[in-house]
């Protein structure tokens, strides 16, 4: 019978990358060190660390594979990725031949510390980004679930990589890239013996505080210049849906180099150092778009504390394929259509599956937030360990991640948030 991708996946057994690792490294070196201005500090020079490691990094962007492992050539390390990024044409052959380790994320998964272990028996290093996903506001994200687990549960030397400007190279909300300057600080975190006296959690606290960090706060301080072009606010309203000024939800929309209100005018021209500029003296506009952010899970906090609380949404269900890998940048195959409901009971969906009618419900403690493959259009999680994603008609896939945030952490789910 032939093998579904997912089996081939899980059947592989890796190891410590190759020469073609050292090979492509300087490649991408030669290419893209210069291109993003990559400028780095190491506080421990870790390329002359014997392994095994494990390094932590903050997940600014798309593009933090290159900003964490090309200043630490030709030390050679495996990632940690997101299990669905193995469907992806596009990424699948370098991921096969990089020796990436597949995690299906915000979820447990037992294959990923077994391959973890194998390459740690063989002496290797690995990398690993704990929030998850790469950052969604410009900020971090607390570390996913079992963090402090993990760590303690292999006993080695933790360093890490703090990311600066990362997100403002290629921010979640819109998929072009902005060229200024990036910054990684590289430092030891974490000795086997400082592990051993720490529990799960205490470590959890300590990375969380070594790898926060804002963009948008930093750079309103560096003023560092970002080749913006004409489209710094394109699709901003997908993260900032909210007006401050009258309070209405999703009346937001960035477009060329402003965000403005199409309710109340209120809004802002925006610089290419990310400064906004309100439009005159009566608009209403937060500091910087994490603050603005920041009061919008302040919001949803305070919304879902109605036990009554609903919020539902037309989508398209999308699933990974069996056999062929996605294409043309694709995240998943649309497979059907219904609604999605979430409440203080969970997440339910309710409509088609391959032409037939289901219904699969996620309670709000075994949901502590979503994936998000690309952008702000559309989100994921697993169902009895498989892949949904789900593309609502809306633009308001940022309140989804908000309100089911809140309520799992209202109703005691483990996934705490910073304070």
């Amino acid at each position: 019978m032939k093998k579904t991708l997912d089996q081939k996946l899980h059947s592989r057994k890796l190891k410590k990358p190759g020469i073609l690792y050292i090979i492509l490294g300087y490649l991408w070196k030669l290419l893209f060190y210069k291109k993003y201005n990559i400028n780095v500090t190491y506080k421990t020079d870790i390329k002359k660390v014997k392994g095994p490691i494990i390094l932590l990094s903050n997940h600014a962007s798309r593009l933090d594979y290159m900003f964490t492992a090309l200043p630490l050539l030709p030390k050679k390390f495996n990632f940690v990725a997101g299990y669905n990024e193995f469907f992806r044409s596009h990424l699948a052959g370098i991921f096969k031949i990089m020796n990436v380790i597949p995690k299906k994320n915000f979820t447990a998964d037992i294959y990923t510390i077994k391959e973890v272990s194998r390459i740690i028996k063989k002496k290797g290093n690995i990398i690993l980004y704990p929030e998850g996903m790469s950052s969604i506001s410009g900020a971090n994200q607390p570390v996913a679930v079992g963090t402090g687990k993990f760590i303690k549960h292999f006993k080695l030397p933790v360093y890490y990589s703090l990311i600066k400007g990362g997100y403002l190279t290629s921010p979640k909300y819109d998929l072009n890239e902005r060229l200024g300057r990036v910054e990684v600080e590289y430092d030891i975190l974490l000795t086997p013996e400082e592990i051993e006296k720490l529990s799960a959690t205490e470590i959890e606290d300590l990375i969380n505080k070594t790898l926060y960090h804002d963009d948008y706060a930093w750079n309103k301080e560096q003023k560092n210049e970002y080749k913006v072009g004409n489209f710094v606010a394109h699709n901003l309203h997908h993260l900032l849906y909210w007006c401050p000024r009258c309070n209405k939800e999703f009346t937001m929309k960035g477009e060329f180099n402003k965000i403005y209100c199409t309710s109340c005018n209120n809004g802002a021209t925006i610089t290419n150092t990310y400064e906004m500029i309100p439009f005159d003296d009566t608009c209403i506009i937060p500091s910087t778009q994490t603050e603005w952010f920041n009061k919008e899970r302040a919001l949803a906090k305070e919304e879902i504390k109605d036990p009554n609380f609903k919020l539902t949404e037309k989508v398209k269900l999308g699933v990974l394929p069996l056999y062929k890998n996605l294409k043309n940048q694709a995240t998943s195959e649309i497979v059907g259509e219904g609604l999605i409901t979430l409440n203080h009971d969970g997440l339910t969906y309710i409509g088609t599956y391959n032409n037939e009618v289901v219904e699969m419900h996620i309670g709000i403690k075994e949901l502590p937030t979503y994936g998000m493959c690309t952008d702000l259009t559309r989100f994921y999680t697993f169902y009895k360990g498989k892949f949904i994603e789900f593309y609502p008609e809306g633009e308001t896939v940022e309140k989804w991640f908000l309100t089911t945030e809140s309520l799992h952490r209202l109703h005691n789910g483990k996934w705490r948030d910073f304070n």
